[in-house]
């Protein structure tokens, strides 16, 4: 079986999940090209509100396939440089897209299948999972966003520690430092990132679109640009149709259906 991106769906929620059993789902240029283009596709649909990237079978990823980078070794450097484009172009997608999405983890996420983990705006994890950075290990170096995203979650010397000697790392400690906000029984990731998926689909789209860029733009402004920042986006927000549902119905104290 070749590798591949199976896209589902269930409900408002669009389950992308890696597939390529032989090799613990390990990534490749079709998945990138899959990613990008599911992306855009569920960007412009309406009765999409939230996406969640999982594995087939007992492990999320495990990263780049050795046997393909092994054989681009023997190629132009071009090759490889282009492939890890595919990867990035992917990488930044889930970053800017406007809906949230969510990382459902079991067994192994390692090297790009950690950063793509990562990247997610929410992790769920089972008990048992393990994230490993494993690219000194082969005298390599990240990619994926990998040392950028460590660098940001976590104090230099653990994301040192994690990088520089390959460490791996187990969902429960990734939890206690703040990067995996659910940590679950070994086969349930997906069924409670789905639950998670539901309570996000609950919500007012704008606002959730609003609110992760937000977030992904407070790293790069100073706190005057930032505070612009906000104050554009609650004036849009608060003149939307769904603010007025939302006002309306929590002084009615009623469960509000927002619109898409």
């Amino acid at each position: 079986m070749t590798a591949q991106l199976k896209s589902t769906s269930q409900g408002q929620t669009l389950i992308l999940t890696l597939s390529d059993p032989t090799l613990r789902n390990a990534l490749g240029p079709e998945m990138y090209a899959a990613g990008i283009e599911a992306l855009n596709v569920a960007e412009s649909n309406p009765e999409i509100r939230s996406v969640i990237i999982t594995g087939e079978g007992a492990n999320f990823c495990a990263g780049g396939n050795l046997r393909r980078l092994q054989g681009n070794r023997d190629k132009e450097p071009e090759i490889q440089a282009q492939s890890i484009e595919g990867l990035h172009s992917w990488i930044e997608a889930i970053r800017t897209f406007p809906k949230p999405v969510i990382a459902a983890v079991e067994g192994a996420a390692a090297g790009a299948g950690f950063s793509l983990a990562m990247m997610c705006d929410l992790v769920v994890a089972a008990r048992n999972s393990v994230f490993v950075m494993a690219y000194s290990s082969i005298a390599l170096s990240p990619d994926g966003g990998g040392s950028w995203s460590l660098a940001q979650a976590l104090p230099r010397q653990l994301a040192s520690e994690l990088l520089l000697l390959g460490e791996r790392i187990g969902a429960e400690r990734l939890h206690a430092l703040g990067v995996v906000n659910q940590v679950v029984d070994s086969g349930q990731a997906l069924d409670h990132a789905l639950r998670l998926s539901e309570r996000i689909n609950d919500r007012a789209p704008n606002a959730m679109s609003s609110i992760k860029e937000l977030l992904n733009e407070a790293s790069t402004h100073n706190l005057t640009t930032h505070l612009r920042q906000e104050r554009d986006h609650f004036v849009k927000n608060l003149h939307h149709a769904n603010a007025g549902i939302g006002i309306t119905a929590f002084l009615n104290k009623e469960n509000p259906r927002y619109k898409s």
